[in-house]
């Protein structure tokens, strides 16, 4: 049998030829679960032999990574926001550049104590979850329309041991109640565009989660059109976006009447975040 540093180059070598983008340390990180070691053991036993069951586990994981399956979805684990949560296929892998969207609604939020937020399409309830965890004494609600997304969502607030709601609802149509923050990450790539991507995302993540419609605005129009029903005066709005949407995304929050509307850009310099607050008066449908 083969050592750990025999295993791990030849898992290397796997995936560079099957064109993995960042395959080298893919196939560190499936060693690292499969085995449960840290790189400081591994430089000190790096020449021992692998148990026969771990080697097995982890070629059939590095063949499903040659297939383009994603590795968070291989180790069911995705790091957001400084906080470990469960993915499987029926959710999007939380991404570095939501953490954004986290920053800029807890800015606005100033501290306030016992607000109520709706996270609308929650997915992997990722963004709820993370803003609950930063405002004090603050209550959350998920709704998302995909049930097996809601019981991923459901095992993380276990895991982390954050109370929240969770509703099976296609958008507004179960939520009741006021809020305080409104926020979502909804479907927002053109239908046209899907086939583009990647591989790992095209046929590996939710299509439900992916596909924004014609012009990818479908969510925004719904969501903007009927939040004002559900926020309090002066409640946050609140918006993850593709990097050609802030323009327009800005525009629907303004014609139905939300101010201090701002489009925020990511570390790349790209359009991320459309933020802005529920005027005094109340909006209607």
């Amino acid at each position: 049998m083969a050592g750990y540093k025999a295993l791990l180059e030849d898992g290397k070598q796997y995936l560079k030829e099957r064109q993995i983008e960042d395959g080298n340390l893919d196939a560190w990180l499936l060693l690292e679960h499969v085995c449960g070691i840290s790189r400081s053991w591994y430089f000190v036993h790096e020449d021992e032999e692998v148990p026969k069951e771990q080697a097995e586990q982890y070629q059939k994981l590095l063949v499903k990574r040659g297939e383009r399956i994603p590795l968070q979805q291989l180790t069911h684990e995705a790091y957001f926001y400084g906080m470990k949560f469960y993915v499987n296929e029926h959710v999007l892998i939380p991404r570095q550049d939501t953490e954004i969207l986290i920053e800029e609604v807890l800015k606005e939020a100033g501290g306030k104590k016992g607000l109520c937020i709706l996270d609308m399409c929650t997915g992997s309830g990722c963004i709820l979850l993370s803003l609950l965890a930063h405002l004090k004494e603050a209550e959350g609600t998920g709704a998302d329309l995909s049930k097996e997304a809601l019981k991923v969502a459901e095992r993380n607030g276990k895991d982390l041991g954050i109370s929240a709601q969770w509703i099976n609802s296609d958008l507004f149509e179960l939520v009741s109640g006021k809020y305080d923050i409104l926020v979502s990450n909804p479907p927002y790539i053109q239908t046209e565009v899907i086939e583009g991507l990647m591989e790992e995302v095209k046929f590996h993540e939710p299509r439900m989660a992916l596909d924004g419609r014609e012009d990818g605005l479908y969510f925004y129009r719904r969501i903007t059109r009927q939040a004002g029903n559900y926020l309090n005066p002066q409640g946050i709005l609140a918006f993850e976006i593709g990097y050609d949407q802030g323009e327009a995304v800005a525009q629907l929050m303004k014609e139905q009447g939300y101010t201090e509307v701002k489009v925020i850009q990511d570390l790349a310099g790209l359009d991320r975040v459309v933020i802005g607050k529920k005027n005094q008066e109340e909006n209607h449908v």
